[in-house]
């Protein structure tokens, strides 16, 4: 039974040529603002075994109640787009947008992205006076504040917050949370 000429069938979610890259993607999905469309959208990563990095969900249009979903995700760019027309298929969902690759009216691919952070720092002394410079460099603004700790809040791009926890990490982070990136295309074109 341990014959090495005999290969185990491969799992369908990985078979991925070893030439292609895994890139990240920014995906905007419109859909329509009723129970279960979340879940349905959600389930077309999860049941192809793709993991959600940021998802951010937001009704934007009350009068047509259509909902936007943005969800940043990772894998070979041949399976996005698969994926992406099988969102396209689902009922509620009007239009998938690939943010990263939709180059817009100005020809820039970069779409404009945006996180908000709420940091919670413990410390005293010298660490207390770093946290503060760090906070003035990165921007960030003092929301709470005590003795003994500050809650900061920071946006920009999931980069710049990134920086901005590790180097916060050392002074004493206590409990962090994000929202998940908000992202548009760039130009005067809408979804």
């Amino acid at each position: 039974m341990n014959n090495p000429a005999v290969q185990p069938p491969a799992s369908a979610y990985f078979i991925t040529p070893e030439r292609e890259t895994v890139v990240a993607r920014t995906l905007a999905i419109l859909v329509d603002n009723e129970p279960g469309v979340l879940a349905r959208v959600i389930g077309m990563f999860s049941g192809r075994g793709y993991n959600i990095e940021s998802l951010t969900v937001s009704e934007t249009e009350h009068e047509k109640h259509l909902s936007r979903i943005t969800v940043v995700t990772r894998g070979a760019p041949h399976v996005i787009e698969q994926l992406k027309s099988q969102l396209d298929r689902i009922v509620p969902v009007h239009r998938v947008v690939d943010l990263t690759t939709n180059t817009g009216d100005t020809g820039e691919g970069r779409p404009i992205e945006r996180e908000l952070a709420i940091i919670k720092v413990a410390g005293q002394g010298e660490k207390r006076v770093e946290a503060l410079r760090l906070a003035d460099v990165f921007r960030a603004k003092v929301v709470d504040s005590s003795i003994e700790h500050f809650v900061f809040e920071i946006t920009g791009r999931p980069t710049k917050l990134d920086k901005f926890v590790s180097l916060m990490a050392p002074l004493g982070v206590v409990e962090i949370c994000r929202t998940g990136v908000a992202a548009l295309s760039r130009g005067k074109a809408g979804m």
